[in-house]
C-alpha cells in the first residue's frame, strides 16, 4: 500500500471513529432512554445528502481532573451545514454520548463558528440541545465559552431565524441561549429547562419537586411560555421545525418563501356572516374565522396553551407568509392581561424584524382587572404589546370583529399605532367601554334622582349602545377604513396586503429604543 492511500485509510478510519461519538455502548444508553443521538437528529432534520459537517476532528483542551487521558473526536458537538427544502441552514447538535453532551471551551468554539458563518451568509441557525451542562472540569473556559455563544446570539437577534430544539437536559447557563432565541421547541417527557436544579431547590428552598414538575415540557408551554412548541416525539419536534422554517426568511434583508396558492383568494365563507352570537357576552371560537380566512386553512400556531385568551401563529395569503394575531373570545372572554400581553408583543416583533406582514383579529372587551395583574405589571406588559405594534414598520391589517374597548382597543393595531388598513365587521362595538359600564359613569348620579333607576339606567344603556356599539362611529371620523361583509373577509385582506407589499416606511434614527421590559 502506498504512503497515500495509507493516509487515505488513517481518514476514513478517523472518519468512522468521529461519527462514533462516545461509542456504540454510549449510542445504545441513548437510544434507551427514546432519544436520537446527534447525528440522526440532524439527518432527520435536514435535506437528504445535504449535511457537510465541520470540525469532526477537534478535541478538548483540558489536562485538569485526568481530562487529558481520554478525548473524543468532535468534542461533544457535531456542527456543519446543509439545507431545508433546498435552503441554505446552520446546525449544530449537543452529543450526550460524550461528556453527557457538556460544554468546554472547544465545544463552545465549535457552534460559535457556525454562528459567524450564518451570520456571514445571512442563513438560519438551528441549536438542538442535549447537555447535561457546563464541563466542571474546564472551570471558568466553559462558562466563557457559554458567554460567547450568547454574545452571538445576541448580535443576531432580528438578523438571521434562530431556533432552539430541547431534546434533552438543558439546565444551568445552558438556558439562555435558547431563551436568546427566536422559537424553542422541547420534547415532551424526554426535555427539561430549569436555572436551578431539583436538588438546589430543596436545599435552598425546601421544596421537593421532579425535573418535570420544575422545567418540563408541559410547564415550559403552559405556566411560564419559554417554549413555543412541544411534540411527543423527537421525530414530531424536527417535522415541526421544518415546517416553521417555511413560513419565514433566510434573513431581515429578505422575505419569506412565496408558496403558490390555488386556494381562490375571492373565495366567499358564509360561515362568517352568522359566526357572532346575537348574545354580546356570549363565546365563539376564533379557529374557525382564522382556518376560514387563510390559503387552505392551513395556521401554525405558536405557545399554543400558553396565555389562551390570545392567539399567534402563521398562515399564508395568497402564498405570502403572514402573522396572524387574534384574541380569543371562548378563552377569558379574549382578555389581554400580562402574559396574552407579552406573548403577542414578542412575535409581532419577530414578524416586523423579518419583514412578515401582521394581520390581527380583534374581539377584545379589556385588560383582565384585579391585583393579580396590577402586582404582576399588567401595565409594562400592556405597554410592550403597544410598543410592539407602534414600532412595527411591516404592512399591518387590522379587522375588528366585535369588542374593542378602551385601551385594549388602542393596544391591538388601531389607526394611530400606524395601522395601514383598518376594516371592522358590521358586527364591531368600538367605544371606551361597554354600554353598562359607561351609563353608571356618565348617569349613575343623574338616575338616583329617578323613580325607577333601574329602568332609566337601561333606557340609557341601550341608548348608548345604539350610538357606540357599531362601527360607524370610528369610521365617521376615518379610524376605521372601510366596514366590510364578514364572508368577505378573506378577500379584503389579500387586496390590502397586495396593495402594501411596497410599503415603505422608516422609524426614527437612534442607538435601540427603551421597550418596558
Amino acid at each position: 500500500m502506498s504512503n497515500q492511500l495509507g493516509k487515505i485509510k488513517e481518514l476514513v478510519e478517523l472518519r468512522a471513529q468521529a461519527r462514533l461519538g462516545g461509542g456504540e455502548k454510549a449510542i445504545e444508553k441513548q437510544h434507551n432512554r427514546g432519544k436520537y443521538t446527534a447525528r440522526e437528529r440532524i439527518a432527520m432534520l435536514l435535506d437528504e445528502g445535504s449535511f457537510e459537517e465541520m470540525d469532526m476532528f477537534v478535541k478538548h483542551r483540558c489536562t485538569n481532573f485526568g481530562q487529558d487521558k481520554k478525548h473524543y473526536l468532535g468534542d461533544g458537538v457535531v456542527t456543519g451545514y446543509g439545507t431545508v427544502e433546498g435552503r441554505l441552514v446552520y446546525i449544530f447538535a449537543q452529543d450526550f454520548t460524550v461528556w453527557g453532551g457538556s460544554l468546554s471551551e472547544t465545544m463552545a468554539q465549535k457552534i460559535c463558528k457556525v454562528m459567524d458563518l450564518a451570520m456571514r451568509m445571512g442563513a438560519p441557525v438551528i441549536g438542538i440541545n442535549d447537555s447535561g451542562g457546563a464541563r466542571i472540569q474546564e472551570g471558568i473556559n466553559a462558562l466563557a465559552g457559554y458567554a460567547e455563544i450568547f454574545q452571538r446570539n445576541i448580535m443576531a437577534s432580528g438578523v438571521i431565524p434562530q431556533i432552539s430544539g430541547i431534546f434533552g437536559p438543558c439546565a444551568g447557563g445552558a438556558v439562555y441561549s435558547p431563551a436568546l432565541t427566536d422559537f424553542t421547541l422541547m420534547t415532551e417527557g424526554t426535555s427539561y429547562m430549569f436555572l436551578t436544579g431539583p436538588k438546589v431547590v430543596k436545599t435552598v428552598t425546601g421544596e421537593d419537586v421532579t425535573q418535570e414538575e420544575l422545567g418540563g415540557a408541559s410547564v415550559h408551554s403552559t405556566k411560564s411560555g419559554v417554549t413555543h412548541f412541544t411534540s411527543q416525539t423527537e421525530e414530531e419536534g424536527i417535522k415541526t421545525i421544518r415546517k416553521l422554517l417555511s413560513f419565514i426568511p433566510q434573513n431581515n434583508l429578505e422575505e419569506a418563501p412565496f408558496i403558490e396558492c390555488k386556494d381562490p383568494i375571492d373565495r366567499m365563507e358564509e360561515s362568517l356572516n352568522e359566526i357572532i352570537p346575537d348574545n354580546p357576552n356570549k363565546p365563539y371560537d376564533m379557529y374557525g374565522v382564522i382556518g376560514a380566512l387563510v390559503d387552505n386553512g392551513e395556521f401554525l400556531e405558536v405557545q399554543r396553551d400558553f396565555a389562551k385568551n390570545i392567539i399567534i401563529g402563521f398562515a399564508r395569503f395568497n402564498g405570502r407568509s403572514v402573522g396572524v394575531v387574534a384574541n380569543q373570545p371562548k378563552y377569558l372572554a379574549g382578555v389581554l392581561d400580562s402574559n396574552a400581553s407579552r406573548k403577542a408583543a414578542r412575535f409581532v416583533r419577530f414578524c416586523d424584524a423579518f419583514n412578515i406582514p401582521l394581520v390581527t383579529l380583534v374581539d377584545v372587551p379589556g385588560f383582565l382587572p384585579g391585583t393579580g395583574q396590577e402586582y404582576n405589571a399588567v401595565i409594562h406588559h400592556g405597554a410592550k404589546l403597544l410598543y410592539a405594534y407602534g414600532e412595527a414598520t411591516v404592512p399591518k391589517v387590522t379587522v375588528t370583529l366585535r369588542k374593542s374597548y378602551g385601551g385594549s382597543h388602542i393596544v391591538m393595531s388601531c389607526k394611530q399605532l400606524r395601522g395601514d388598513i383598518n376594516y371592522a365587521w358590521p358586527t364591531a362595538e368600538i367605544a371606551v367601554m361597554g354600554g353598562a359600564g359607561a351609563v353608571a359613569v356618565l348617569y349613575g348620579k343623574e338616575a338616583r334622582s329617578q323613580e325607577n333607576p333601574t329602568a332609566f339606567l337601561a333606557e340609557k344603556e341601550e341608548e348608548y349602545t345604539n350610538l357606540f356599539a357599531n362601527p360607524y362611529n370610528a369610521a365617521r371620523y376615518g379610524y376605521i377604513d372601510d366596514v366590510i361583509e364578514p364572508r368577505n373577509t378573506r378577500f379584503r385582506v389579500i387586496k390590502a396586503l397586495e396593495q402594501l407589499k411596497t410599503k415603505r416606511q422608516t422609524n426614527p434614527a437612534k442607538k435601540h429604543g427603551n421597550i418596558p421590559l
